[in-house]
């Protein structure tokens, strides 16, 4: 019999088991910018030595017992060997002074590299090994070596103390493992019956998974996306062919629905632990998110305690939702964030956004640094492209770094001092600007790359000294724009321009990620399977190539499984909803409202491009008859939100309900049933021309030769979709969608159809209230 192997990295290991203290956030130099700094300096360092230095090499101990077998596995930075002797080399960068590292400055270092001395000595045979912690000091690029000798009895001891510790730990997961693949082998798929389509999309994800490959799926509303993708994933889990399933999504609601689908097969009989990642910002219990032991006691002890808690939740729950983790972090008194990060090493499903995952920023990077057999189900992918475009931009303000300098004046004559060069590049690309208010480089600015990293270091050593100073929160704000800006300028290539542009009295520069594919494959080649699904993710090519699918990966087109007879598309094209004519057919289009939504009593969402084509069409339309007019608002609450969408729960109100493409009204939401019989979409969705976009369109008219549809067409007509797939929701739904203008009828507008907008009738005002009395009628 196959022993289970449980496996853990170094790192965690050592983390995991050697940690205490408090949680502390408070600025001391903590890491940010050695986080940015890290690699470069690592191969900078690697690089330097000679033949006898062997960089990055991959380690891993093999720990069997009765039931399993524990796999510790990592990748020390150096192997030096000379004259015979081994050393084995942990390079970290640090801001501390030099003259305060000692052996006691960082335990855990120590302990990793002992960590790799032990592993090292068994496979080679050694009696004896060195260890060499590498300290490079970030500000004066000093270098200061701790060396040690070990026996490997020493070092035996060290670890087999460590694997005890952690022994009861992975009994725990094995168990676990055990009774969670039984359950998942004794459950069979939740309904009676599988929707058309559905079997094939279930089966087509397992493939997926099990050849280790990347699968676009298009699968309009009803289907059954979410436990079609879920299912096949827990199933390929139980075959041990992924260990983690991360289920990403772009809204909260969609997370949601995963979650209740989660419920419904542990209503079943399925034993899984799933975890909801919730922003810090909401999940924090202090009255002030300030993760310092003075100000928050949660942070106060939080190492010395969260083992229990952790321990606590796995042996007591399976659902890590929002509400539990707030409920065992006060039981425990630790950071409730911090607690769910770490509950993510225990959790067979993390649910959370997109950029938890492929975020340079924020990215949870302990599970994506090598190579794993996770498992990504991107739920609504449509949305990750231009997601991705803003988590691998940044962009800078000149007016930041002048407020900074004037209200550092005779605090810091060196941070004064290159804000001062900062603000002058700033002006010297305002003057690039000319005429035209902006200018667009393929290249970066190297000489402000340069001022920001002494603004960077400078701001360090300020705020380290002064952390009571009343200005550190205007400095410490820049000082992570900074940060990120300049990560982002790492990752620059030939995907990326930079632009700078007049903004008002002020002047940004952006560095401004087109073709986000690169940087998101670099996460997608570290997991086993990713499985893109939406209902609105065509054509399927655009997204394979900006979403860093390859030839080699897979796509599928599902039909819906609703009935066309239950839905009449109707298209307009005798209007012109472009700017220059919006004025001269506004009266048409609200004829055109008038003839749908008085043909049926119920209720209508009208949809606009733009909130100013919007409000002209609503000061015409709202006085007309008895029907009840709402508009969405261009700043609404979550409260504001609800109480919009329960204006439809009375399915006789006859409500009319006037929103934005693109905006919260038009994805996401689920009015099933009677609750909206008909969707009025005027304009094909164009995002507004702006120079972001025309940049989007010059570069891939030069790379492939669609500009145009890249940059406008594909993302205008993808509102346009998720609009209309609003009205049905369910094989009972009946309803009318209406499309209002002349472009619709287009070939290039024909070819991007979904297969269910077929049969489309074309229709005027002087025949579609014959069309829509036909269609209410034979109902």
């Amino acid at each position: 019999m196959i022993k289970e192997k449980i496996k853990v990295s170094v790192r965690d290991l050592v983390e995991f088991i050697l940690r205490s203290g408090d949680l502390n956030s408070e600025f001391v130099g903590n890491g940010n910018r050695r986080a940015l700094e890290g690699a470069r300096i690592h191969r900078k360092i690697q690089k330097s030595k000679n033949e006898n230095y062997t960089k990055e090499v991959s380690l891993k101990y093999e720990a069997e017992y009765d039931d399993f077998i524990l796999a510790v596995e990592g990748r020390a930075d150096g192997i030096i060997i000379e004259n015979g002797n081994v050393t084995i080399d942990e390079i970290k960068t640090t801001n501390a002074q030099l003259n305060d590292i000692d052996d006691n400055y960082n335990p855990l270092h120590l302990a990793q590299a002992k960590c790799y001395a032990y592993i090292y000595s068994i496979q080679n045979d050694l009696v004896a090994i060195n260890i060499q912690l590498t300290y490079y000091q970030i500000d004066n690029d000093e270098i200061k070596y701790l060396r040690y000798t070990y026996s490997i009895d020493e070092l035996k001891a060290f670890f087999e103390d460590l694997l005890k510790k952690f022994y009861n730990w992975a009994m725990i997961s094995y168990s676990w493992i055990n009774e969670r693949n039984s359950s998942i082998e004794k459950i069979d798929f939740p309904y009676k019956n599988y929707r058309k389509g559905q079997r094939k999309l279930a089966v087509t994800v397992y493939r997926t998974i099990e050849r280790e490959k990347k699968l676009f799926v298009q699968a309009p509303t009803g289907i059954g996306k979410t436990i079609s993708t879920i299912f096949p994933s827990i199933k390929a889990m139980r075959e041990g062919m992924t260990s983690k399933i991360f289920y990403l999504t772009a809204k909260t609601i969609a997370g949601t629905v995963a979650d209740e689908t989660f419920k419904m097969l542990r209503d079943k009989g399925l034993r899984i632990k799933t975890l909801d990642i919730t922003a810090k910002e909401k999940i924090c219990l202090n009255e002030r998110t300030e993760c310092t032991p003075e100000s928050c006691p949660y942070a106060k002890g939080h190492y010395d305690r969260i083992n229990d808690a952790i321990m606590d939740m796995i042996l007591n729950e399976d659902d890590f939702s929002r509400a539990k983790i707030e409920e065992y972090a006060k039981k425990h008194t630790v950071c409730p964030f911090e607690f769910s990060l770490d509950l993510s090493l225990w959790s067979d499903v993390v649910i959370c956004d997109y950029n938890y995952v492929f975020d340079p920023n924020v990215g949870i990077k302990r599970f994506f640094q090598d190579k794993s057999d996770f498992t990504l189900l991107v739920d609504e992918a449509h949305n990750l492209v231009d997601r991705s475009r803003e988590m691998f931009s940044a962009e800078l303000f000149k007016k930041e770094f002048l407020s900074l300098k004037k209200s550092m004046q005779g605090k810091s004559s060196k941070i004064e001092k290159v804000l001062s060069k900062i603000n002058s590049i700033f002006l010297q690309m305002k003057k690039q600007c000319g005429e035209n208010n902006f200018f667009v480089a393929k290249e970066k600015q190297v000489a402000l790359d340069g001022y920001l990293r002494q603004f960077i270091g400078e701001a360090e050593l300020y705020l380290v000294n002064n952390k009571k100073s009343s200005k550190c929160d205007e400095l410490i704000d820049l000082y992570f724009k900074s940060l990120s800006y300049l990560k982002i300028s790492d990752m620059y290539d030939s995907s990326y321009m930079t632009y700078v542009e007049k903004d008002g009295d002020d002047v940004k520069i952006k560095l401004f990620c087109l073709d986000p594919s690169k940087l998101l494959s670099q996460t997608l080649q570290k997991v086993r399977g990713t499985i893109f699904f939406s209902a609105t993710l065509l054509p399927i090519t655009y997204y394979k190539s900006l979403l860093g699918g390859s030839h080699e990966d897979y796509a599928i087109c599902l039909d819906s499984p609703f009935d066309t007879k239950n839905r009449m598309i109707l298209i307009a094209d005798d209007v012109s909803t472009k700017y220059k004519d919006r004025e001269n057919t506004r009266e048409k289009v609200a004829e055109y409202i008038d003839a749908v939504v008085w043909k049926k009593p119920g209720n209508y969402i009208v949809y606009f491009p733009s909130y100013e084509y919007m409000n002209m069409i609503y000061e015409i339309y709202k006085d007309r008859g008895t029907n009840m007019i709402i508009k969405q608002e261009s700043s609404m609450s979550e409260d504001d939100k609800e109480s919009f969408l329960k204006m439809f729960e009375d399915e006789k109100k006859g409500i009319i309900a006037f929103c934005v493409l693109g905006g919260i009204f038009s994805e996401g939401i689920d009015l099933k049933n009677d609750r909206l019989i008909g969707v009025i979409i005027v304009g094909v969705g164009l995002p507004q021309i702006c120079l972001e976009r025309d940049i989007i369109k010059d570069y891939f008219e030069e790379k492939y030769g669609l500009g145009y549809e890249f940059a406008y067409l594909y993302p205008g007509f993808n509102k346009v979709m998720q609009s209309a797939g609003r009205v049905i929701r369910t094989e009972t739904d009946r309803g009318v969608i209406l499309l209002i203008d002349e472009r619709f009828l287009h070939k290039n507008y024909i070819k991007l159809f979904p297969k269910e907008w077929f049969p489309y009738i074309k229709v005027n005002k002087n025949n579609i209230e014959a069309y829509l009395d036909g269609f209410w009628r034979n109902l």
